[in-house]
């Protein structure tokens, strides 16, 4: 168990590390993309690039190892549909490897009316449940999962995702002054554990600030964080 006052250094190295894995592996890219709220961002995280067996294997040794980092207690994993299935899956099998070996489950967007049935496939759902997901932009999808686990009796204990955008989130077309992730821990009272936050991003920028290229990079996304950022 990494003590408390390792966790920050842990984190913020292990946070590098995936920052520049996500990078390299195309994952993380710059440009000009547009979010779901309407904003035109200068970087897009696109966690289906994860797509070989080495890529899913380091992405899933960094959930496990963020959440060993993170002392998140918790009894069981979930991966909603659809991309939280794949991570669901290595995610258990990394922290097996680790030596905590905990059961996972997933959900079905269609109930099956035949074999075993239902929506939902794996372990039952019981104890602390923590739902492993890629990125929350409007908590639309946590919630789901939440209503699932509660429905089954279990208690929805925790999130991890790989990035945490800290930017505002948006409720009826508009811009609040909170993130999804501050929603999640503050109304719905569960523990988010994130790889890497936009202050990391913005930290690996910086280092590699004597591109031209990379500082350009840097630049574009501090005056969005700027803009659209929210207060940790």
């Amino acid at each position: 168990m990494v003590t408390e006052s390792a966790q920050g250094p842990v984190r913020d190295r292990l946070a590098q590390d995936f920052v520049r894995f996500a990078v390299e592996s195309g994952v993380l890219r710059f440009g000009e993309f547009k979010t779901k709220a309407g904003r035109m961002s200068p970087y897009f995280f696109n966690a289906g690039l994860f797509d070989d067996g080495a890529k899913m294997g380091r992405l899933a040794q960094f959930y496990a190892q963020a959440l060993v980092a993170s002392g998140i207690e918790f009894d069981m994993l979930f991966g909603p549909a659809y991309k939280g299935i794949p991570l669901g899956a290595t995610v258990a099998v990394e922290l097996a490897r680790l030596g905590r070996n905990v059961p996972f489950a997933y959900n079905r967007k269609e109930a099956k009316d035949h074999g075993e049935g239902g929506t939902l496939v794996g372990a039952p759902l019981k104890g602390r449940v923590l739902i492993i997901d890629d990125v929350m932009s409007a908590g639309t999808a946590a919630r789901e999962s939440i209503a699932l686990i509660r429905a089954a009796g279990a208690t929805p204990h925790a999130i991890a995702i790989a990035l945490d955008r800290q930017e505002k989130a948006t409720e009826n077309g508009r811009d609040v002054d909170h993130s999804a992730v501050q929603y999640v821990r503050r109304e719905l009272g569960m523990q988010v554990c994130a790889i890497a936050r936009l202050a990391d991003l913005l930290r690996y920028l910086e280092a590699d600030g004597g591109d031209p290229q990379i500082h350009a990079h840097h630049e574009r996304v501090l005056a969005y964080r700027q803009r659209y950022g929210v207060d940790d």
